[in-house]
Formats: structure tokens, C-alpha cells, sequence
């Protein structure tokens, strides 16, 4: 019954069931990078907002040019004269008018010239232009935004997988030295301290699998994934390293960036509000033409049975010859804003330039500590192999096989997070250099 349900509130909505269906098979069952950026640009939240405004930008723009178009009206009025109006005319009183009249107006309007419609000519292509690259910029921030999010959830599970590794030797080490303590061989305390150290260790990685749902509720809102439905990750930590890799080339170009380019459309759009102030001294021109219907009789029986029409065609100028120095003063106004925005402008270059010199510092510094962490991760792993064949033979005590424990943990998961660490600040150089392709995803991360 409730599916049947289902399907009639889905034929209500004027949506097809199979088309439903549809949808929600089409989402893959595992997702990896390249599939999940995919699947955030046509889903994300911010990008389908900012195709909206694309769309709601075109309207406007069309509204706003429709008056280059001619406009026609149509006015029909009926009036009913209680008392006719009388003048004198020599000796005589004349009375004017019949009582009923009545008139059924034509008109059309052509522009001819009117700033207001010709600065919309103008800017028509460059608020499509601004529209069109604030939408690939947003697209280029849901890439980034996903992509960490993606690397953060894969080196939580990478931890988690660390955690396990060393909580399966803490168990062992806990009942070894549980059973040592119980044949007599050595006291209570090492004993003891395998407890507190799995007991520390069972505590970690309960704080970091926790901490997975809410990074998959990040994951899923950022991205416009359903959040009902389960999102499962494929990766290979191979491919990730391969990843961290920066094969493209450092080559920085400002004409690259869409923020750039973005704001040079801004900036144009303000040289056009200068010439916008200036073309308040061409006069306004308009074409019209009218054809009027009257009716009038003494009769309301008989008001329609003639008409005498009336026509005109012309032209009209409108000439603003004295406003009080209004108009200059615009114009120095918007002179002043035009070199205004122009110094913000040379500035947005140097912010672009400062981002990508700190970008690449960061990625260097980065790339430099994950493999300075690499390799302390495998000589931490070697010395805790070495101090485990001793203690396991007497010669070391059992603390010393809880630091290098410790610091065996510590050495792996700082190995991760500095991976993590490259993985992001890899992103952001490729977008400060311009190099994130939303088209091809896969070929920018």
C-alpha cells in the first residue's frame, strides 16, 4: 500500500517514477575523487545557486533590452458629461460637447536613443561575462572544498587503520606482561601500564572514528550528496601519494585566474558607468505614432454607431538643457570611482601574486616535512622493532618499549596528517596558478 502511496504522490508531483528511480540508481555505489567532484558541480548547493543567477541575470538582461523593442499600448475610455460645459460667444451662450463621448487610443513608441537603454546594450555582455565567471569560480571552490574534504575522511580511515595496528600489539603486550605478572616474573607495574596505554589507545580511536560522521555530514553538504543516503569512498593511498606530487608546471600567469579575469569585467563595468554620465548630454529621441477613435452622441444608445478618428505620427526630442551643473558632477564622480576601482584593481594583482608565492611556500614546506616524516615514521618502526626483540629477551625494560611505541604512533599519524597537509596546500597553489579545470577534474587534482 505504501508504495502504492508513493507513486501517486510522485504522478501528483508531475514526476515520472521510473525517472526517480533513475535518479537515485545513477549514483554509483562507490565513489572515488574524480567521480565525487563530478558528482558536486552538478549537485553542489552553491554551483546550482550560482546557475540560477546566471539564469535570473539573462532574464534581466532581456527585460532590460526589450525596450529598444516597440512599445504598444491600447486605452479605451467612456465618459458620461452630467453638464456639458458653456462658454459665451458674443451674445450667445454655446454649449460644447455631447454627453456621452467616448475614445479607443492607439499608440506606439520607438526608441530611437535613451542612455538608459543604450548603457543596457553595453553592459549586456558584460554582466554575462561577470555571471558566467562567478559561476566557475564557485565551481572551482566546490573542487577544492570536496577534494580536502574527501583526503581529510581517507586519512581519518588511514588513522583509524594505524590505531588498530597498535592496539593489536598492545593487546599482546598487554597479556604478555598480564601473564608475566601472574607467573611472578615481574611486579604489577608493567602490567599496569599496558593497561593504561590500551586504555589510551581504545580512547584515540574512539575520539578520530567519531569524528568520521561529522566529516561525512560536511562531506555530504558541500558536495549536494542526499543526506539519507550512505556515501561510500574508494581510494588507493598509492594513488594519493601520486597525488601529492606536483607534475604540472609553476608558470604563473594573472590571466589565469578567473577571480582575475572577474574582476577586470568589474572594472570595465565601471569605465562604462563613466560613459553612462556622460551620455546624459545627448538628447532623448523617440519615434510615435497614435490612431484615436472618437465616439460621442446625445444618444448612449446611439454613441457607437460613428467614429471619427484622429491620427499622428512623429517625433519626439528631449533636450535637458540647464540642470544646475548636476551632470558634470556626475561625471567627475564617476571618474573618481573609475580610478578608485582601478587602484583596486592593481591591488587585487598583488593580493593574486602575494596568494601564489604563499601557496607555493606552503606546498614546499609541506611536501619537505611529509617526506622528513616519512622517513622518521620508518626508522621509528625500526628502533620499536629492535627494542621489542629486547625487551622480549630481558635486556630493555618495559618502559622503553612504551616510548618506542609511542612514538612509533605518533611518527605514523604525523606522517599522515603531513600528507593531508600536502594534498591541500597542493590544491591551493593549482588554484592560485589557475590550474583547476572544473570541466576535467581529474586532470587538475
Amino acid at each position: 500500500m505504501k508504495y502504492f502511496l508513493n507513486l501517486l504522490f510522485l504522478w501528483c508531483l508531475g514526476i515520472p517514477p521510473a525517472l526517480m528511480a533513475q535518479q537515485q540508481d545513477s549514483i554509483p555505489s562507490k565513489l572515488d575523487l574524480p567521480q565525487l567532484v563530478g558528482y558536486a558541480l552538478e549537485h553542489s548547493p552553491i554551483v546550482q545557486q550560482s546557475e540560477l543567477d546566471q539564469q535570473i541575470g539573462e532574464r534581466q538582461i532581456r527585460s532590460s533590452l526589450s525596450g529598444w523593442l516597440p512599445q504598444i499600448a491600447a486605452n479605451y475610455q467612456f465618459t458620461n458629461n452630467l453638464k456639458l460645459q458653456t462658454q459665451p460667444i458674443g451674445d450667445q451662450l454655446i454649449t460644447f460637447g455631447q454627453p456621452f463621448a467616448s475614445n479607443l487610443n492607439f499608440s506606439a513608441t520607438q526608441t530611437l536613443f535613451n542612455r538608459d537603454q543604450f548603457f543596457a546594450s553595453k553592459a549586456a555582455g558584460l554582466v554575462r561575462s561577470e555571471l558566467s565567471q562567478s559561476l566557475e569560480t564557485n565551481r572551482i571552490n566546490t573542487v577544492v572544498a570536496v577534494s580536502k574534504a574527501y583526503y581529510d575522511i581517507l586519512l581519518t580511515y588511514e588513522q583509524i587503520r594505524i590505531l588498530d595496528e597498535n592496539l593489536q600489539r598492545q593487546q599482546k603486550q598487554y597479556e604478555d606482561a598480564k601473564s608475566r605478572f601472574e607467573v611472578g616474573l615481574v611486579d604489577k607495574t608493567d602490567f599496569q601500564r599496558a593497561s593504561i596505554s590500551l586504555a589510551n589507545l581504545k580512547s584515540d580511536r574512539n575520539r578520530v572514528e567519531t569524528s568520521l560522521k561529522a566529516k561525512y555530514a560536511f562531506l555530504k553538504e558541500i558536495a549536494g550528496f542526499p543526506v539519507g543516503q550512505e556515501l561510500t569512498l574508494d581510494y588507493d593511498y598509492a594513488e594519493m601519494e601520486l597525488r601529492a606530487e606536483l607534475n604540472s608546471n609553476l608558470d604563473f600567469s594573472l590571466e589565469n585566474r578567473v577571480e582575475y579575469q572577474l574582476a577586470k569585467t568589474q572594472f570595465a563595468a565601471t569605465e562604462l558607468q563613466t560613459k553612462y554620465a556622460q551620455w546624459a548630454f545627448i538628447p532623448n529621441f523617440n519615434g510615435f505614432y497614435n490612431y484615436n477613435f472618437l465616439y460621442f452622441n446625445r444618444e448612449f444608445a446611439n454613441l457607437y454607431n460613428q467614429s471619427f478618428p484622429t491620427s499622428s505620427v512623429g517625433v519626439t526630442v528631449a533636450i535637458p538643457l540647464f540642470q544646475g551643473g548636476k551632470r558634470i558632477q556626475e561625471v567627475k564622480l564617476a571618474r573618481l570611482q573609475e580610478d578608485r576601482a582601478e587602484v583596486g584593481l592593481r591591488d587585487f594583482e598583488k593580493q593574486l601574486n602575494t596568494e601564489y608565492e604563499t601557496a607555493l611556500a606552503n606546498y614546499k614546506a609541506s611536501h619537505y616535512d611529509w617526506q622528513t616524516l616519512k622517513t622518521n615514521m620508518e626508522l621509528a618502526k625500526e628502533v620499536y622493532e629492535t627494542i621489542k626483540l629486547q625487551y622480549d629477551e630481558g635486556v630493555k625494560a618495559y618502559v622503553d618499549l612504551i616510548v618506542a611505541e609511542t612514538e612509533l604512533r605518533t611518527a605514523q599519524i604525523n606522517h599522515y596528517n603531513a600528507l593531508f597537509s600536502v594534498l591541500s596546500s597542493k590544491l591551493d597553489l593549482m588554484r592560485a596558478l589557475g590550474q583547476i579545470n572544473p570541466s576535467s577534474p581529474d586532470s587538475s587534482l
